[in-house]
């Protein structure tokens, strides 16, 4: 839905026109999986595709909003606000209220019409796209703004303790700085960003599967504590070691007799994984887009054996992309369970090559896949009216 077609629909179920809209784009992950949550590198790009949020004070201090998507209405009053209580979706967005009061903002009753063209559970960060549109919308109402690596910090507390989602930041930073025509290279550690330009004549293509898959119910906390363990098994041999993204590949290589099969993968994957995401955006700044695919079929290989997050239909997806004409490396994006997979293309290909992907992997597998051209777009903001 377009901000004109949404502020439209907003008028018409509350009876005003909303005060302003703030669109907040979904991410992929070009390369850099599981990293984050290690302090380490990811390599995100923000998507033309995302979430639109029209907004309006209203004088009761009460939230209410509407998802066009769910067809859902919730409304709260922001006394007492608890949001873990209510419809799944509704949490995200209590939540992010009410983290905003936690962080000292006196947080506006308001009128919210929420409306998203991101597939849900998909790995496209339809939840952060969320979290970041009301954070913006619920600040602008009231005049303030933050910086972007704050609203990042303030969206990941949605997730960790309103969801229940140990999740990382590359998400809500991604979704939060992302910038037209540029991947973002994050240092989880230091929330440090450099924007790095994808290379003319390539495009790149969203892969859904259509396979859902939920975090908080998959082994995604599993993997987490398993990183956690194998840390603290090689903190033997190097009590400096703060996170997995400290370990070397010399040191895992003399001592991953420390760590049982399992775990030693599991660091083996993260150790790998920052490399590839360093050599990878080395690659696309020297305009070397062929490098990079081959780097994602690094990571794709590393994501099913070694952190074993793929599943047998992602896989068949990566193989009929990385065989398509025109597909330069594709990967599962994202956490895994599920979900979608990313691919590089050059530009003259890339429309037909989504085509032929989606018609070989629905005969394949029977599932209804969809692949789309993405252009890596700017990162949460006020798109309505123009000079606010």
């Amino acid at each position: 839905m377009t901000g004109a077609t949404l502020r439209a629909e907003f008028t018409r179920l509350t009876g005003e026109p909303p005060a302003l809209v703030v669109r907040s784009p979904g991410r992929v992950n070009l390369i850099g999986e599981h990293t984050d949550y290690n302090d380490g590198f990811v390599l995100p790009v923000a998507l033309d595709r995302g979430t639109v949020v029209a907004a309006r004070r209203r004088p009761d201090g009460r939230l209410r909003t509407t998802a066009l998507r769910m067809g859902g209405t919730d409304e709260r009053s922001l006394t007492g606000l608890d949001p873990r209580e209510g419809p799944d979706w509704s949490r995200y967005v209590a939540g992010a209220a009410a983290v905003l009061q936690e962080s000292g903002h006196d947080v506006p009753g308001a009128d919210l019409v929420v409306d998203s063209d991101l597939p849900i559970g998909a790995g496209l960060s339809s939840s952060a796209s969320l979290e970041l549109g009301v954070l913006v919308a619920l600040l602008a109402l009231t005049g303030d703004a933050l910086a972007p690596e704050t609203l990042a910090r303030l969206g990941q507390r949605v997730e960790n303790e309103v969801i229940g989602v140990r999740s990382g930041i590359m998400d809500q930073l991604a979704v939060a700085c992302g910038t037209a025509g540029h991947a973002l290279l994050v240092d989880c550690r230091t929330l440090g960003t450099r924007a790095v330009p994808v290379p003319a004549g390539t495009k790149i293509l969203v892969l859904d599967s259509a396979v859902p898959r939920t975090l908080a119910g998959s082994a995604y906390n599993q993997r987490r504590a398993e990183c956690e363990a194998a840390l603290e098994a090689l903190r033997a041999v190097d009590p400096g070691l703060s996170a997995l993204r400290d370990v070397t590949p010399e040191l895992l290589a003399a001592h991953g007799h420390l760590l049982d099969d399992v775990l030693l993968r599991r660091a083996r994957h993260v150790v790998t994984e920052n490399a590839r995401v360093l050599a990878g955006t080395a690659a696309l700044e020297g305009g070397d887009a062929a490098a990079f695919g081959e780097l994602m079929a690094g990571s794709h290989a590393s994501l099913r054996d070694d952190y074993e997050v793929s599943v047998p239909q992602l896989d068949t997806l990566v193989e009929i992309a990385v065989g398509t004409p025109g597909v330069l490396g594709a990967r599962l994006t994202g956490a895994g369970f599920g979900g979608c997979a990313v691919a590089l293309a050059t530009a003259d290909r890339a429309v037909d090559a989504a085509a032929e992907i989606t018609t070989r992997y629905r005969e394949a597998t029977g599932r209804p896949g969809e692949a789309t051209v993405c252009v890596p777009s700017d990162g949460t903001g006020v798109v309505w009216p123009p000079a606010f």
